[in-house]
C-alpha cells in the first residue's frame, strides 16, 4: 500500500517533535503570506498569452464565436446607415428647381412608403442582431467552462504530482483558493470579457472606416478624447493592478485561516483561543476589505471617467457638426449618424474600461494557478521497479546527513542496520529526529548526503511508486475519506474481495463495530470519518494497513487513540502481522514495544543507544529514564 494513502499529509510533514520547517500555529497548518507585500504580475504578457492558449483550443468554437461576433457586429454597424437614410424621408420633396412640393390637401410631399420599408429593414437587421447575440452569449458560456475545465483539471494534476515539501510549505488554504476562486474568475472573465473583446475590435474599425465615409473632418474631432483616454487608463492601471493583486494574496491567506481553524475547532475551544483566532480572522478580513475597496474603487472608477470622456467627444461632434452644416460641409442626417458611430466607436473602450477590473482580476488569477502548475513535478529517477515477491526487507542507512531548514540539521551521519524480518523500535526525545527517518525512507524527502539501501539497492534506484507500494503505515494522525468503510479499508488494495476486507478488519478488531454500524461495511463515513470515534478511526487504518499485505510495516503510534484493552488486542494482532514482515515502530508509550528485537533510542539526530528492552533498561541510560519518567514517575 502506498504509504501516501494512509493520510492526507502523509509523513511529509515534519511530526512529533522532529523540526519542522516552519513555525506550526495551533489547530491546523503553517501560515503564510499574511503580510506579503502586494506586487505587480511578474509578466503579464506571458500570462495572458497562456491564458488565451487555453482559451483556442476549442477551435471550433472559437470560429463559431468569432462567426456569431463578426455577424451581429456587423449589422448594429448598419443600423445608423440605415437610420439615418429613413431620416431623409422626413425632408420635404423637392423639384428640380428646388422647391417644395406642395400637394392638393396643403401639405408638403413625403416619402412615408420609402420610409417603412427602411423601417422594417432596420427591424429585421436588429432583430437578427439579437439573435446572433444571443448565439454568441450561449457559445462563450461553453467556452468558459470548457477552458476552466481543462485549467482546473490541469492544476488538479499538478498537484497531485507535487513534491510532499511543497505542500508542506504552503498553506492549504492557499492552494484551495487558487483551485475555487481564482478559476472562477477567470471562468467568469472568458464568459463575459472575450465576447466584448472580439466585438470592440471588429465595431472600432468599422464604426472608424464608416465615419471616414461620412466625413473625416467629424472623423478627426471624435478622435480628439482618444489621447486622454489612454492617459486615464495608463495611470489607473498601476493601481489597479497593485490592489487586485493584494486581494487575491489575502483572499488566499483568509482561506488557509478559516480552514485551519475549521480543521483544528476541538484544538481551538479545548486552549480557550477562540478569541484570538477571532482577533487574526478580522485583522486578515479588514486588510482584504481595505485592499477589496481601493481595487474596487480604482477599478469601478474607470468606467465611470471614460463614459465623461466619451460624452464630451459627444458634445464637441454636435456644436462642430453643427458649424460644419452652417458651412454646408455635411448635411443634418450626418450629425445624428456621425452621434450614433461615434458611440459604437467609444463603447468597446468603455466597455474594456468598465470590464478591466474583472480582466486583471482574472489575469492576476491565472498567474497564480500558472505558479502551481510551473512548479516542478516531484522528481523520481529510479527505474528499478519492485515486485513483492523480490523484497526480502534488508534495510540500511549509510551516513544520512538531513535538514529541514538549511543549518539546521535534524540527522547527523545516521547510521542502522536493519535486517529482514527484524521489528525495529525508534524512541527518542521530542524533535529527535524519528519521523524523519520514515520520511526519508519512503522518499518523501530526499537525504542531503549518505544513502539508503533496501536489500543492497540504493532506494533512489527504485521507482517512487513501487517503493512505496511495498511500504505500509499506519499514523498517528488517522485519515479517512467520505467514501464506504469497505472502500477506505481497500483503499491501498482495491481489488480485496469482501471476505479477505473482513478479515482485515477482524484481525485488526474492526469487524465487531462495523457490523453494529447501520449499514455495516457500507456505511458511508463523513468527512474525515467525523462520523466515528478517534479509536475507530485507527482500527480502520489498521485493517488497511494489514489487508495491503506490505513488506515493510512502519506504525507511527499506531495504538495511541484507543483504550487499553483495545490496544492490548491490536497488539496480538500485530504479531501476527509482523511475522516475516521488517517492522519499524516510532513509539512514546514504551509499553508498546518491549518485546522489540531492537530499540533505538535517538537523541539530537544521533543513535545514543541500541538494544533490546531489558539490556537498555539495564544500562540504565536514556532509554532507561524515558521509561522510568512513564511507568515509575521519575523525573529525568
Amino acid at each position: 500500500m502506498r504509504a501516501l494513502n494512509n493520510t492526507q499529509k502523509p509523513v511529509g510533514a515534519p511530526q512529533g517533535g522532529d523540526k519542522k520547517p516552519m513555525d506550526m500555529r495551533p489547530g491546523g497548518g503553517p501560515r503564510r503570506g499574511m503580510n506579503m507585500i502586494a506586487e505587480k504580475p511578474k509578466n503579464m504578457k506571458k500570462t495572458l498569452s497562456r491564458l488565451l492558449k487555453y482559451i483556442v483550443t476549442n477551435k471550433f468554437m472559437i470560429i463559431m464565436l468569432v462567426a456569431s461576433v463578426i455577424i451581429s457586429a456587423l449589422l448594429n454597424l448598419a443600423g445608423p446607415s440605415i437610420q439615418g437614410e429613413a431620416l431623409k424621408f422626413l425632408t420635404p420633396s423637392t423639384d428640380e428647381g428646388g422647391k417644395l412640393i406642395i400637394l392638393e390637401d396643403g401639405t408638403v410631399k413625403v416619402d412615408f412608403a420609402g420610409m417603412a420599408r427602411l423601417l422594417v429593414l432596420l427591424g429585421a437587421v436588429y432583430l437578427l442582431s439579437s439573435l446572433f447575440t444571443y448565439i454568441q452569449g450561449h457559445i462563450s458560456a461553453k467556452l468558459s467552462q470548457k477552458t476552466v475545465y481543462r485549467m482546473r483539471g490541469d492544476l488538479f494534476r499538478k498537484i497531485e504530482k507535487l513534491p510532499i515539501k511543497y505542500i508542506d510549505n504552503h498553506p492549504h488554504g492557499d492552494i484551495m483558493s487558487r483551485m475555487t476562486n481564482d478559476i472562477e474568475n477567470i471562468s467568469n472573465t472568458v464568459s463575459n470579457s472575450v465576447t466584448s473583446l472580439i466585438s470592440g475590435i471588429i465595431t472600432i474599425i468599422g464604426a472608424f472606416s464608416l465615419m471616414l465615409y461620412h466625413s473625416w473632418q467629424m472623423t478627426l474631432v471624435a478622435l480628439v478624447t482618444i489621447p486622454l483616454t489612454v492617459l486615464v487608463t495608463t495611470k489607473l492601471t498601476k493601481y489597479v493592478r497593485r490592489y487586485f493583486m493584494r486581494q487575491q494574496q489575502l483572499l488566499g491567506a483568509i482561506n488557509s485561516q478559516v480552514e485551519e481553524s475549521v480543521t483544528g475547532y476541538k484544538t481551538v475551544v479545548a486552549f480557550g483561543h477562540e478569541n484570538e483566532i477571532k482577533d487574526e480572522f478580522n485583522r486578515t478580513g479588514d486588510e482584504l476589505r481595505t485592499a477589496g475597496i481601493k481595487a474596487e474603487i480604482f477599478g469601478g472608477v474607470m468606467g465611470p471617467l471614460m463614459n465623461i470622456i466619451g460624452n464630451v467627444g459627444f458634445l464637441l461632434i454636435v456644436i462642430c457638426g453643427a458649424l460644419f452644416t452652417m458651412k454646408g460641409l455635411i448635411g443634418i442626417t450626418t450629425i445624428y449618424v456621425f452621434i450614433q458611430y461615434s458611440k459604437q466607436f467609444t463603447r468597446p473602450i468603455n466597455e474594456v474600461a468598465n470590464q478591466y477590473t474583472s480582466i486583471l482580476n482574472a489575469i492576476t488569477g491565472a498567474e497564480r494557478v500558472f505558479e502551481i502548475t510551473d512548479q516542478n513535478d516531484e522528481t523520481d529517477e529510479g527505474k528499478k521497479v519492485l515486485l513483492p515477491a523480490d523484497i526480502k526487507g534488508n534495510i540500511s542507512f549509510r551516513n544520512i546527513c538531513f535538514s529541514y531548514v538549511q543549518s539546521e540539521p535534524v540527522l547527523k551521519n545516521f547510521n542502522l542496520e536493519i535486517s529482514s524480518g527484524q521489528k525495529i523500535a525508534i524512541v527518542g526525545k521530542t524533535g529527535s529526529g524519528k519521523t524523519t527517518i520514515i520520511n526519508l525512507l519512503t522518499r518523501f524527502y530526499e537525504t542531503d548526503s549518505g544513502k539508503i539501501l533496501l536489500d543492497g539497492t540504493d532506494i533512489r534506484e527504485i521507482t517512487k511508486a513501487s517503493l512505496r507500494k511495498n511500504i505500509a503505515i499506519v499514523l498517528q494522525d488517522t485519515v479517512l475519506f467520505s467514501d464506504t468503510v469497505g472502500a477506505n479499508i481497500r483503499y491501498g488494495r482495491p481489488e480485496a474481495s469482501e471476505a479477505e476486507t473482513e478479515a482485515a478488519a477482524k484481525a485488526a478488531k474492526a469487524h465487531d463495530f462495523i457490523t453494529r454500524m447501520p449499514e455495516g461495511y457500507d456505511t458511508v463515513l463523513d468527512e474525515s470519518g467525523g462520523n466515528i470515534s478517534q479509536g475507530q478511526k485507527q482500527l480502520l487504518t489498521i485493517a488497511r494497513a494489514i489487508l495491503a499485505d506490505p513488506k515493510i510495516l512502519i506504525l507511527d503510534e499506531a495504538t495511541s487513540s484507543v483504550d487499553t484493552r483495545t490496544e492490548m488486542d491490536i497488539q496480538s494482532a500485530m504479531i501476527n502481522l509482523m511475522q516475516g514482515r521488517t517492522t519499524l515502530i516510532i513509539a512514546h508509550r514504551l509499553s508498546t514495544i518491549r518485546d522489540a528485537d531492537k530499540i533505538i533510542v535517538l537523541d539530537d539526530g544521533r543513535i545514543v543507544e541500541a538494544g533490546n528492552h531489558n539490556e537498555l533498561i539495564a544500562a540504565e541510560g536514556v532509554y532507561y529514564g524515558l521509561y522510568m519518567s512513564q511507568f515509575a514517575g521519575i523525573e529525568t
